[in-house]
């Protein structure tokens, strides 16, 4: 293996020339920031394909144990991969009772044979032949593919079930079990076919976002546009940056301008964002030197391209005796996807979703070399597994005793609207 470093006369070209070149290779990673100024990301954009390892997960089955052994055995590599909700079932006493109808793993990563980093006007490229990759990609042939979605997308929970299953929770909250839950819902359709390379495009396109990413293990495919980073470790520095309020954005300048202040101002979204910042604090003081979890940002809108978002960042000194998984274990699944205090959250989660989440509000990204890592948190994601033509993606969002659930219901489908658009009729990109 070696590696080369190459200028760029056009580097968002090459990335697009890029994408359509390790499309072709499974398996297959490709993250993506967009552009956005990430001062605590290492790249703005990553790829990994073809595999010289590998190892896939399963809940029940000392997942996180051979999941450390894969790291130990790799230490000096990028590993990209994702790690399912349900990993949740081996850290404290919980269960799944729904089925896995997306037939994913519970986690599955792999050691790349070629991997490439770009870097405003600079890719590295790390292979046995770094030249003859750099060629290929920038002789590629740009193409247009149609995502040529066929099936029929339905709700797994109707609107009347929703309801019902948000007055169940919020009497949960009023007895005083929970004082936040996140409620999630799936949109599927079964023996559908896409071509997920067309999807994501798309997705990149009408909804980019800074954790973005692409990931093909087989025949199953991850297609996201995460804006919500779970967690990071750079150096000794951890990073989590929950997600909770969201408002959609207006093309007025001056509306919009007045969408993000009240959406700042809202006592019932900035309540909602502190008490995942009070559950994400706790979570990151099991993993980090004792004194040093502190909130960095509280509350603080971020703009994308269909919502403002209230985003908080937390940040802690890593314990150094604690190794990459023991770390991710403590803080796991994200908070903004379960609700405080987290084990009830996630009990009552199980009792009224009508879904398995899968890979769904677990994360999604890689493992550096030196122990660091960075995960985003699947949601804005679709999932697609060729071999059964099962597609799949949820949306949720967080109820309090205040929370309405006409509004939240609304949220939802907010939230959903760009993986709406790629499951409509054929599209050109």
């Amino acid at each position: 293996m070696s590696t080369k470093v190459f200028r760029l006369t056009d580097s968002q070209l090459f990335k697009r020339k890029a994408l359509q070149w390790a499309v072709l290779h499974d398996p297959c990673c490709y993250l993506d920031s967009h552009g956005y100024q990430d001062p605590h990301g290492r790249f703005d954009t990553w790829i990994g394909v073809g595999s010289l390892a590998s190892w896939k997960g399963y809940s029940g089955q000392e997942a996180w144990k051979r999941l450390q052994e894969f790291l130990d055995a790799h230490p000096a590599h990028f590993l990209p991969g994702y790690l399912g909700y349900d990993l949740k079932n081996e850290i404290e006493d919980l269960q799944t009772r729904q089925p896995n109808r997306t037939g994913f793993a519970d986690a599955a990563f792999f050691l790349p044979a070629v991997t490439i980093k770009i870097n405003h006007q600079e890719v590295e490229i790390d292979s046995e032949s770094p030249d003859a990759i750099f060629e290929a990609i920038e002789t590629t042939l740009l193409q247009h593919p149609s995502i040529n979605f066929t099936g029929t997308l339905q709700h797994r929970m109707s609107k009347s079930d929703y309801f019902t299953a948000f007055s169940r929770l919020q009497d949960h909250i009023v007895r005083g079990d929970c004082y936040e839950i996140n409620l999630c819902q799936e949109f599927y359709a079964e023996n559908a076919k896409l071509d997920p390379y067309a999807a994501y495009l798309h997705l990149k396109d009408v909804s980019p976002t800074p954790f973005s990413g692409y990931l093909r293990i087989g025949n199953h495919y991850v297609i996201g546009a995460s804006p919500e980073r779970f967690l990071s470790k750079k150096g000794t520095v951890l990073r989590s940056q929950p997600i909770k309020g969201t408002a959609p954005r207006w093309e007025d300048p001056l509306t919009d301008k007045a969408q993000a202040r009240q959406l700042q101002e809202d006592p019932k979204e900035r309540s909602e964002n502190i008490m995942i910042v009070d559950l994400v604090r706790n979570d990151l003081t099991k993993a980090a030197l004792p004194g040093t979890v502190k909130t960095t940002e509280l509350a603080e809108v971020y703009s994308f391209k269909h919502v403002h978002q209230l985003i908080s960042t937390i940040e802690a000194q890593a314990d150094p005796e604690q190794n990459q998984t023991s770390i991710l274990r403590h803080c796991f699944p994200p908070g903004s996807m379960t609700g405080a205090p987290k084990i009830s959250a996630m009990i009552r989660i199980e009792e009224a979703e009508s879904s398995r989440r899968n890979v769904y509000s677990g994360a999604f990204g890689y493992f550096a070399p030196g122990g660091d890592f960075d995960f985003n948190v699947v949601i804005r994601s679709l999932l697609y597994n060729e071999a059964s033509g099962y597609v799949s993606f949820h949306t949720g969002g967080a109820i309090t005793a205040k929370a309405q659930a006409e509004a939240e219901y609304e949220e939802c489908l907010l939230k959903g609207k760009a993986i709406f658009g790629i499951l409509s009729p054929t599209k050109s990109v």
